[in-house]
């Protein structure tokens, strides 16, 4: 099997440490190197589309809503702030992609929707990045991706 640069800094650290285990780089450093070159792939899809990531996030959490949502709603599913939240929907809102509705039940309060141009926006920017993260993965058959995804699953879950 080749090498990759984890296995170099490993190979050094057990040159110059041999009586420290240093295994965990090896997990911890490919994780981390991964979530780089992945992060660099997902954004790219967005930027063909204009979105940055939280603008995707913000579209796609209200596609899988199917409802209108609060801008607090919002906020506490992707953990932004209020404040970035306020600013990313009011650029989407300016761009035409998502409305906001006043509530019937509170004055004081908003209901944020996805306009007829920002569901087809959302559609087709779900469909390029679900391809982009397939071709991503293509190294991986079925069953190791299956593998990966269990395990990643439960270490999340012992971390969360």
């Amino acid at each position: 099997m080749k090498t990759d640069h984890v296995d170099t800094i490993l190979a050094q650290w057990k040159a110059q440490r041999p009586d420290l285990d240093c295994s965990p780089m090896g997990v911890i450093g490919r994780v981390g190197r991964a979530k780089q070159l992945m992060t660099i792939r997902v954004d790219g899809v967005f930027k063909q589309f204009d979105l940055s990531n939280i603008e995707f996030d913000i579209l796609a959490s209200l596609r899988r809503a199917g409802e209108a949502v609060t801008p607090t709603e919002l906020y506490q599913t992707l953990m932004l702030s209020s404040g970035a939240m306020s600013t990313r929907v009011d650029g989407l809102v300016k761009r035409g992609l998502i409305e906001r509705q006043a509530s019937e039940i509170d004055r004081r309060s908003c209901l944020v929707t996805l306009t007829t141009e920002g569901l087809v926006l959302i559609d087709k920017v779900v469909e390029a990045h679900v391809d982009n993260e397939r071709e991503m993965l293509s190294s991986l058959d079925d069953n190791e991706q299956a593998q990966l995804a269990a395990l990643l699953k439960k270490w999340l879950m012992a971390n969360e």
